[in-house]
């Protein structure tokens, strides 16, 4: 009498069938925005990263030093980079108030044109 043959084994399957992927999290709109805010806000670490602001730096400085290259310490860039972060939270924040003032919520570049001529030629405005 012959020998039933074997049913075909699959290899690295395991016998429990996978579960259905997961749905990602519904949330209402502006719920992130809101959450990310709260985070950045907690924080006090730098927004923009140290490496390409420097470049930045630098290049501005050869533009504005007729291609004498200067040094730069790493304190010195630090503290330029949180005053170029300080001013621009702040400038965003005047902007947002005068987007607000017309009634939106919508931040337009006519908004941070018309916060920066509010503040003079002193708080660098034009």
């Amino acid at each position: 009498m012959p020998r039933p043959k074997p049913t075909p084994r699959r290899r690295g399957r395991s016998p429990v069938p996978p579960s259905p992927p997961r749905r990602a999290r519904r949330r209402r709109p502006g719920q992130r925005a809101l959450q990310e805010i709260r985070t950045y806000q907690r924080s006090t670490r730098l927004l923009l990263r140290p490496g390409p602001f420097a470049r930045l730096v630098r290049e501005l400085c050869l533009l504005f030093t007729r291609g004498v290259d200067y040094r730069w310490q790493s304190m010195a860039l630090l503290a330029l980079q949180e005053a170029a972060e300080a001013f621009m939270v702040r400038l965003l924040e005047d902007a947002y108030l005068c987007s607000l003032h017309a009634r939106r919520v919508t931040l337009f570049p006519k908004d941070l044109q018309l916060a920066r001529r509010l503040r003079g030629p002193e708080a660098g405005g034009i």
